[in-house]
């Protein structure tokens, strides 16, 4: 049972909304009817102040409840804008991203930011289970959703199977590289997820103010015999994904012979 909203909890107590909630249920309509639509920028705080005759303090609340709501998202330095419907992220789901999000009626755009050897840090080490100084290759890429940069990801492959890897067209998806080149197929994988905050290269990445809230996903993946392969690490604008995970296991088709086990999914990779 979804919670109510803060327009029917205003009517359900019988009082007057304040000036922040008018602002809401003013801009939620815009939004709801179309009027000002996906990726459409809001005027300035400023301007919106002069609009609603308040302050920008209430503004900027009226803002932030919005945006928590998902409804629209803020660009550093950019301003507000109208924030295009949730992906929706199935961990469970073996698809490669780029055709992940066209599956969606979307636009997928991959850039590599940097890529380079490194030695595993304490926490790679825990969420890989490596010893220390174990050589790894990172390869660091920005992914963009309809032009808007939407992910940060960092691949911390284990470098005694991938040599020559530099060399490699990074930008493409890794999973058929690591195939096609490798001959390293994909098997199980471990996945944790914790709300972090974007700093540094990350918030630079997701054109994000230092500290902002995002969705950090932490996947190591193994190959079909359990070996370790990598550990990827990626950071989402948290308004621009919901994760949702169905276990139940699918049923057989039709004419299927009874008590054939039925295949397990596999997961969205690089």
């Amino acid at each position: 049972m979804r919670e109510p909203r803060l327009s029917e909890q205003v009517v359900a107590e019988g009082r007057s909304p304040s000036k922040c909630e008018q602002i809401c249920q003013t801009l939620r309509r815009y939004i709801g009817s179309g009027q000002l639509g996906a990726g459409q920028q809001l005027p300035a705080e400023r301007a919106l102040s002069e609009r609603f005759a308040t302050t920008r303090i209430t503004i900027k609340e009226a803002l932030s409840s919005l945006e928590a709501d998902g409804l629209i998202y803020r660009a550093e330095r950019r301003g507000w804008f109208v924030a295009p419907p949730r992906l929706t992220y199935d961990p469970a789901i073996h698809t490669h991203f780029h055709q992940w999000i066209g599956e969606q009626q979307r636009t997928a755009e991959t850039r590599v930011l940097a890529h380079g050897a490194e030695l595993a840090s304490s926490e790679l080490c825990r969420w890989m289970g490596l010893a220390p100084f174990t050589p790894l290759y990172e390869i660091r890429r920005q992914r963009l959703i309809d032009g808007r940069p939407v992910l940060h990801v960092s691949h911390h492959l284990l470098a005694s199977r991938f040599p020559d890897i530099a060399s490699a067209p990074l930008a493409s998806s890794l999973t058929e590289l690591y195939r096609q080149r490798y001959g390293i197929g994909q098997g199980g994988a471990s996945l944790e997820i914790t709300p972090s905050a974007a700093r540094g290269a990350i918030a630079r990445a997701l054109n994000l103010a230092e500290g902002s809230a995002v969705l950090r996903l932490v996947r190591v993946n193994y190959d079909e015999t359990g070996a370790l392969v990598d550990c990827d690490v990626e950071h989402w604008r948290p308004d621009a994904i919901r994760i949702c995970l169905d276990t139940r296991v699918p049923l057989p088709p039709l004419g299927a012979r009874a008590g054939t086990p039925a295949q397990s999914q596999g997961k969205i990779r690089a």
